[in-house]
């Protein structure tokens, strides 16, 4: 029943100003599978439960992050999102895993797609890739990340659509996310990961009025569609607030599917505006 309300909701929502804008934005992700598509996910079910137990570290690229001594990492299984390449220690603790969203073209060419990629499969060690399967037909065309292994995932459909409290199950068509952190979160608890430590996940730019890195960009510098050059976003607040509630709603979800799974998820961001999961200081995880 209530799954059924909750939908009717949804799309008695699409009825709306912003629903119209928000209903045309899920048609043209909507992403039908190829035969590529299904051995890809297939290729995923391996890593089901493989560190059934353990913890993690979810790195972002938050400026918060300049504050912390990320070679304490060193040792814990870290998974790196984006550019996270480029934060200082990373030759320190090199991360297991890294996580790259669909990627929004615009700014962004597809040659510059080629050039990022170029860079990161330079820095990245023998980190094991995560993309999303719209990337996959640009890797393969262009010989990208030789070597490394690279997996896909397909960002389909909406949390808003999504009521199950099951992990996801990335072997499968998983929802579209806003941010890297929540696919990063998805893949965290499909491999098992009972403790996952969330850095740098500040999220707090409605209330900054800018954006910034912990880090200097190097190839996708100014590429950002929704900022400016100085960092001031190039968005209404209107679109801004609906994009964050579209944002937390995620949280909510990968907060609510960690319950139901007895996994612990810990924002250790110092600051930020995170506010779904409960807080733990970076130090403390290393305290004896």
């Amino acid at each position: 029943m209530a799954a059924a309300l909750r939908k009717i909701l949804t799309f008695g929502s699409m009825l709306l100003p912003y629903g119209v804008h928000e209903l045309k934005r899920r048609l043209k992700n909507r992403h039908k599978l190829t035969a590529d598509d299904v051995r890809s996910l297939a290729e995923n079910r391996q890593l089901a439960g493989l560190h059934a137990g353990q913890r993690c570290f979810i790195l972002g690229n938050g400026p918060s992050v300049k504050g912390l001594d990320l070679s304490r990492l060193q040792g814990e299984t870290v998974i790196t999102v984006s550019n996270g390449y480029l934060h200082s220690d990373f030759d320190k603790f090199r991360s297991r895993y890294h996580c790259v969203p669909q990627i929004t073209y615009g700014l962004m060419t597809p040659e510059d797609v080629v050039r990022w990629f170029e860079e990161m499969h330079l820095h990245l060690g023998s980190s094991e890739l995560f993309l999303s399967s719209t990337e996959a037909e640009l890797v393969r065309k262009h010989n990208l990340f030789s070597g490394r292994t690279v997996r896909y995932l397909v960002l389909g459909e909406s949390f808003d659509e999504r009521p199950s409290v099951e992990i996801v199950d990335i072997s499968q068509p998983v929802p579209r996310v806003d941010s890297v952190p929540v696919m990063a979160l998805m893949i965290a608890m499909y491999l098992g990961f009972k403790e996952i430590i969330l850095l740098g996940v500040d999220h707090d730019r409605f209330l900054s009025t800018t954006y910034e890195y912990a880090f200097e960009l190097k190839v996708q510098k100014g590429k950002d569609i929704t900022v400016n050059a100085d960092g001031t976003p190039r968005t209404s607040r209107h679109d801004d607030f609906q994009q964050a509630a579209r944002l937390w709603r995620q949280y909510r979800a990968i907060a609510n599917i960690a319950k139901a799974n007895g996994i612990r998820v810990v924002n250790s961001t110092p600051g930020g505006a995170l506010d779904e999961f409960e807080r733990r200081p970076f130090e403390a995880w290393f305290e004896k």
